[in-house]
């Protein structure tokens, strides 16, 4: 699950878990149902000068869809099918979670101190920044490795945020595993640091430097959907034209 705290005009989401394996953060319904209704939460509260940091607990930022919920699920029903059917329905949710931050009306800023990878990966690229942890983690799209294509919406994004075709390239039709300074190089990371202390650190002087700008949220989040038409347009985000409220 998730919580979020709100800090002055800040808001920290944070994905949490209380066993081991719910530390990978994996992306099933009532995770995704829970960054859903935080996200709605910070929009509903979000002023002039408000920034989203996105954190988790434990080695993982996410690993992704949570593929033993939809066996479990094929498992009940006796059926294949039904297993694909339910990572069906977890891609179609999750597209609601991109659509939420791209047209979310404040800065975001995804702290990744660990792995993020598949689902996991794309909710970091979903933020307008990530800092990451230089000694561990990855950032790994694993689709080619467990046969899966890409949701439209994902290559999409891929296309906005990661300027290189060589760099798409290797990400999606290599598989591989790119560590942060890497990442950084590839322009999916802005800064590697030595711990996840430093990356929350980082984080939110950033937050605090972009909340003295008292930007405004509409405008903001108007601005971010022009640039990157194609991912919008996929999730259906319309573009909104917002003028000073001082002219």
């Amino acid at each position: 699950m998730c919580t979020l705290e709100k800090r002055g005009d800040f808001f920290i989401l944070t994905l949490i878990g209380v066993t081991k394996a719910d530390q990978e953060h994996r992306l099933s319904p009532p995770l995704i149902e829970s960054i859903r209704s935080a996200l709605a939460e910070a929009r509903s509260q979000a002023v002039n000068g408000s920034v989203l940091i996105t954190r988790s607990e434990g080695k993982f930022f996410s690993n992704g869809f949570d593929l033993k919920h939809a066996q479990a699920v094929g498992a009940r029903a006796g059926s294949a099918d039904a297993a694909k059917a339910e990572l069906r329905r977890m891609v179609d949710l999750f597209r609601g979670v991109v659509a939420d931050l791209l047209s979310l009306p404040m800065p975001t800023i995804a702290a990744v101190n660990g792995h993020a990878a598949a689902a996991g990966l794309i909710l970091a690229m979903s933020h307008d920044y990530v800092m990451m942890t230089s000694p561990r983690g990855v950032m790994y799209m694993s689709e080619l490795d467990i046969g899966m294509t890409l949701p439209d919406y994902f290559t999409a994004l891929i296309r906005g945020k990661v300027g290189e075709a060589a760099d798409r390239r290797d990400l999606v039709l290599r598989a591989m595993k790119v560590g942060a300074k890497a990442a950084v190089k590839m322009g999916i990371v802005d800064s590697a640091h030595d711990s996840a202390v430093e990356v929350e650190e980082a984080a939110m002087r950033a937050a605090e430097e972009m909340g003295k700008k008292r930007w405004c949220g509409a405008a903001y989040a108007g601005l971010r959907k022009s640039l990157y038409p194609e991912v919008c347009g996929v999730l259906g985000l319309k573009d909104s034209f917002v003028l000073p409220s001082k002219i």
